[in-house]
């Protein structure tokens, strides 16, 4: 466990004057996400703490609150402010999840988060194949054209593509998964090492996975639609993948996910 004034060394002690609450919240989540306050560690005393950062008491004590409520820490009469360890953090929580992103060297919290939200979106694209109106598919239909149409201007096809996902996710009905797939999806796309590096033929190809979906929920092939949506995924997060990180290994040799 970390001495109180060795914490307290790796808070910053100005911060600026606007919205100092919400400064202090973002600098120690940072300190927790990244390791440098580690699981057990207490955080100092309100009265150095609060000297540390140039606020009020009552500033760093809502802030400390803002903490507890993103399961980053716990508050315990007698003991003082304890980290938690990272199960108890709520990670679709915009702040920590842009801090884990932020601070994610190794790509291993985006490789994480392809995982869950293939997963997610696979069963979504399922459910739509399953059920679904003529209204519905052409409305997919029509996104799939907005993304060829604007193929050749990367930021209109990168919005188009996300346009693309969010319909499938509202048309599945399923309101948990489309929540949870678009805090993820939403924050993800922000990150410029999820955006990563494009071969050439990266739009022809994303066009192709999208369209295997398209076929697959016309079809009415709910297996065929939930392969196709994983499999997109997966593949095109290893394609954008920096290659400086190189991707962790599978086991039992299946297709990768995105």
């Amino acid at each position: 466990m970390v001495e109180t004034s060795a914490a307290a060394r790796l808070i910053p002690q100005r911060l600026p004057a606007a919205r100092l609450g919400v400064a202090v919240v973002a600098e120690l989540v940072d300190l927790i996400v990244t390791g440098q306050l580690k699981e057990g560690d207490l955080l100092p005393p309100e009265g150095p703490l609060s000297e540390h950062f140039g606020v009020s008491r009552t500033v760093l004590r809502e802030s400390v609150k803002r903490l507890e409520e993103k399961g980053l820490v716990i508050v315990s009469q007698g003991r003082g402010t304890q980290v938690q360890a990272p199960g108890y953090w709520n990670m679709l929580d915009p702040v920590v999840l842009s801090a884990l992103i932020d601070n994610d060297e190794s790509l291993g919290v985006l490789d994480e988060l392809t995982v869950v939200r293939a997963s997610l979106e696979a069963a979504m694209a399922g459910a739509v194949a399953r059920s679904h109106t003529s209204e519905e598919l052409r409305r997919l239909e029509n996104a799939l054209t907005a993304m060829r149409e604007s193929e050749s201007e990367t930021d209109s096809f990168r919005q188009a593509d996300v346009v693309f996902h969010y319909a499938m996710m509202e048309i599945s009905g399923n309101r948990l998964a489309e929540n949870i797939a678009k805090h993820l999806y939403k924050r993800a796309v922000e990150s410029s090492r999820y955006q990563g590096i494009n071969p050439p033929d990266a739009v022809a190809l994303t066009l192709d996975e999208h369209a295997a979906v398209v076929e697959a929920i016309a079809a009415g092939d709910p297996a065929a639609a939930e392969r196709a949506m994983h499999d997109h995924i997966h593949v095109s997060w290893e394609r954008r993948r920096l290659p400086d990180h190189a991707p962790r290994t599978r086991k039992g040799g299946s297709q990768p996910s995105e």
